[in-house]
């Protein structure tokens, strides 16, 4: 029985592993997208677009692992929940590297040499997005229902930035319509980033439900929740 429990909580162990490292990729891809971005760099874009694979691959081995788990441990309770959360969140995850690497296509389509002021605001937006990711997959690892409910109230301030960038973006595109191509592909960009911030958002449900095995308390989410 000892042995087989050990057994058990290596694959727990190696299941957590994974879900931090397929986070650290995403995170690090949020990142150097919006570094990209912000210096028009084509060979950092090229480059996170490739980086995407490794993420994919971390979530298909996510998969096979849970399946085994569950297959060959039958874990339940909160144990269950735990594999169950960790199967979701890689999935949720993988979306999040797609938008980083759709952030990272818009890159050669804006153009550097007339640049506008919402381009230097964006990175801050994107760090807020990743620390969401971060936090989150942090509390997964802890089994933290409290730190899951603090990323998901912090949502508000993501959605908050998107609506001002949203704005500023429009009123630049009214008063100087050859900016208009340029302010598009940035409202595309801040749209994935506030989706980062919604999927951060659903990664905290589960985690939430993970370690309580109740359902996170409602809140005004607003935006849209694609």
């Amino acid at each position: 029985m000892e042995h087989t429990v050990k057994a058990f909580d290596n694959d727990i162990g190696q299941l957590r592993g994974l879900i931090s490292q397929m986070g650290g990729l995403a995170e690090d891809a949020i990142a150097r997208a919006m570094q990209a971005l912000q210096r028009t760099d084509l060979q950092l874009a090229a480059e996170v677009r490739a980086g995407d694979k490794a993420i994919d691959a971390i979530e298909a081995e996510v998969e096979r692992l849970a399946v085994r788990i569950i297959a060959l441990r039958a874990p339940l309770a909160v144990d269950l929940r735990e594999v169950v959360a960790a199967l979701k969140i890689a999935s949720v995850v993988e979306r999040i590297g797609d938008y980083a690497k759709n952030i990272a296509k818009r890159v050669p389509m804006i153009e550097s040499e007339h640049r506008i002021e919402p381009v230097s605001v964006l990175p801050a937006m994107g760090r807020m997005a990743a620390e969401m990711l971060h936090d989150v997959l942090d509390a997964f690892g802890a089994r933290d229902a409290t730190a899951a409910l603090r990323v998901s109230e912090s949502d508000s301030a993501l959605d908050d930035f998107y609506d001002a960038i949203f704005r500023t973006l429009v009123t630049y595109m009214v008063e100087n319509p050859a900016t208009i191509s340029q302010c598009a592909h940035l409202l595309f960009v801040a749209k994935n980033l506030e989706r980062i911030g919604d999927q951060a958002t659903n990664i905290a449900e589960m985690v939430y439900f993970a370690a309580t095995g109740a359902q996170m308390p409602d809140r005004d989410r607003g935006g849209d929740q694609n």
